[in-house]
């Protein structure tokens, strides 16, 4: 099954508001949520994208005729690809009653570890939520990363211990769901979180690798990396909660230049090819994150989908690499885009 045809299933799955389009650019969901698009206008979704499209390859064929290395090590796991399946909650209100996120996650994180990623799971309001998505990444041997909404302490406390249960190798928060509007005004209070307040949270963790997802400016990344976070997700959301911010593609290059090799660096928004994922390997990340295309990949194909959307970005990354004189992720360098 090609990734064409799993989009042509979903459009019959996947709901009212996603569009099931070819390429997921936020240009016909931009406003919507209840949705994939955003609480404002859905400008830093579009420009998201936009922003990887300006970038350029440099292709030189003038090396040696070897095979392509696209294989990761991170956090002692070895993974067949740099990316991952991004953190979705309430799918079923914003894609669709054909999947909860009980089903969404186990599918998702199941097929993701088939296929040699691996996936980060949502979080929600039902406490339920998260048991589910442990449980999960519990049965394909903790490779999966539960991402645990900005709550306050004692609710981050309890989460942690379903993540410990599960033997997860990573967990992250989605610090910049802070302006999500579920969030707003709840009780107990959720939301923003000094560095203090974010340090007390990753000693919670214990040993387990803290993944601090919402960074856009190299002063977050600083404060991130003074919290203790092992690593950090350049991000914003998909341009969800905030309009007007600039593309993530926009502030990489700087981040990694403030923070060098003391944190790992994820990147998201709007990465939709495997070209996007070797630009953003170029720009300095370690791995990239990719959400919205595996929900249209689960809803409209299940464990099938997500096997052909990995294998879409896999080969497009594999030849890419081929095509720059790329022969391993390590070589993979600034001067190979433009």
């Amino acid at each position: 099954m090609t990734f064409q045809e799993v989009i042509e299933k979903a459009k019959g799955n996947i709901g009212p508001y996603c569009k099931a389009c070819p390429v997921c650019n936020g240009k016909a969901c931009r406003n919507q949520m209840p949705g994939p698009g955003a609480k404002g206008v859905g400008d830093t979704a579009i420009r998201n994208y936009d922003k990887w499209q300006e970038i350029r390859v440099n292709m030189d064929t003038i090396t040696e005729n070897t095979p392509v290395d696209t294989s990761l090590e991170l956090f002692g796991q070895k993974f067949r690809y740099p990316f991952f399946a991004g953190p979705v909650g309430a799918v079923k209100l914003h894609y669709g009653d054909k999947h909860t996120d009980a089903t969404y996650n186990n599918i998702l994180v199941s097929a993701c570890a088939e296929n040699g990623i691996a996936a980060f799971t949502g979080d929600g309001v039902d406490p339920e939520v998260m048991k589910a998505a442990a449980k999960a990444i519990s049965s394909v041997e903790g490779k999966g990363i539960p991402t645990v909404k900005p709550w306050n302490l004692e609710t981050i406390e309890e989460k942690m211990k379903l993540v410990k249960e599960a033997g997860a190798f990573a967990v992250a928060m989605d610090v910049d769901a802070a302006g999500l509007p579920f969030l707003k005004n709840m009780n107990p209070p959720a939301g923003r979180k000094t560095v203090e307040e974010l340090a007390e949270v990753i000693r919670s963790c214990g040993t387990t690798p803290f993944i601090v997802k919402g960074i856009m400016t190299v002063k977050g990344a600083l404060k991130a990396k003074e919290a203790g976070a092992a690593a950090i997700v350049v991000s914003n959301h998909g341009g969800r909660v905030l309009d007007q911010c600039p593309a993530t593609a926009e502030v990489l290059r700087e981040i990694k230049a403030a923070v060098g090799d003391s944190m790992k660096i994820f990147v998201d928004g709007g990465i939709r090819s495997g070209t996007d994922v070797f630009k953003a390997l170029a720009l300095g990340a370690d791995a990239i994150i990719i959400a919205r295309p595996f929900v249209t990949a689960v809803y409209g194909a299940e464990e099938e989908g997500v096997k052909a959307y990995v294998e879409k970005i896999g080969a497009e990354l594999e030849d890419t690499m081929a095509m720059c004189g790329a022969h391993a992720l390590s070589e993979i360098s600034p001067d190979m885009i433009r």
